[in-house]
């Protein structure tokens, strides 16, 4: 079985985020970038595959020369190759171009299943993975809290109003696990050195056959602006009528 595992490169979620007000896209300078731990888990997704059954993963990722070092991350943990499609125009696809561009790379190298985190740390739309399956013309399940594969099929669990529903596919397929699945595995000296040594394909517009005609950058920023300082806050203090006053900025506020 070949399992592709989509990660990406985001800036860390306990550094500073802020937005380029020039360009209006993510500032990926104003901290260090890491791979999205979703991301981690998809992974994992795959290697719990990989630990019992015959299966080869590739992680594959969009973006910058720094998105690298989530590709050996993923190396490190247990993957076998990596795919890095990097081109400059591809600078703020947005989701539509992304799904694109993913599904026909993913085309290209060839799947069983493919394996992403249900949403970016750095994006918040969680539509992509769905998109993808949309593209490649195979069924999806998104948002699995739960993943167990087959040689067959995929299985999961994916929260649902009122409860849990129990979903399955057929292969070829896509799946999205959230953080409710098991953590990335913790990358060892041995496997951080073999990283060194196994492949990674790098890929540029021009490299990839079958890029649909609609894979374009249909969204953008118009206009984006620092957010403004927080001001401070309105203290009450208790003289005996604590509760009056509390209540009557309450009132003004339209918050009682």
């Amino acid at each position: 079985m070949k399992i592709v595992v989509l990660i990406k490169n985001v800036p860390d979620t306990w550094g500073e985020r802020r937005l380029d007000p020039q360009t209006g896209r993510v500032d990926r300078g104003a901290s260090e970038a890491v791979i999205d731990e979703v991301g981690e888990r998809a992974i994992e997704a795959a290697l719990v595959y990989k630990d019992g059954a015959d299966a080869e993963v590739v992680v594959m990722t969009m973006g910058p020369e720094a998105a690298k070092e989530s590709l050996r991350k993923g190396l490190a943990m247990g993957a076998d190759s990596a795919v890095h499609i990097k081109d400059d125009g591809l600078v703020g696809a947005d989701m539509v171009r992304t799904s694109g561009v993913l599904a026909a790379a993913i085309k290209q190298v060839g799947f069983d299943l493919v394996i992403a985190g249900d949403v970016s740390t750095d994006g918040g739309g969680g539509v992509v993975p769905a998109m993808v399956a949309e593209a490649l013309g195979v069924p999806h399940l998104t948002h699995l809290d739960s993943v167990s594969i087959t040689a067959q099929g995929v299985s999961g669990e994916r929260e649902a109003t009122g409860g849990v529903a129990e979903v399955r596919a057929d292969l070829p397929a896509v799946i999205s696990v959230t953080e409710r699945t098991p953590e990335g595995r913790f990358p060892n000296f041995r496997g951080i050195m073999r990283a060194r040594k196994k492949p990674t394909l790098a890929l540029s517009l021009g490299d990839i056959a079958g890029l649909p005609e609609q894979a374009v950058t249909r969204t953008s920023v118009l206009s984006a602006a620092q957010r403004p300082a927080r001001e401070a806050g309105v203290k009450v203090v208790d003289e005996g009528d604590g509760g009056q006053k509390l209540f009557e900025y309450l009132s003004q506020e339209n918050l009682v």
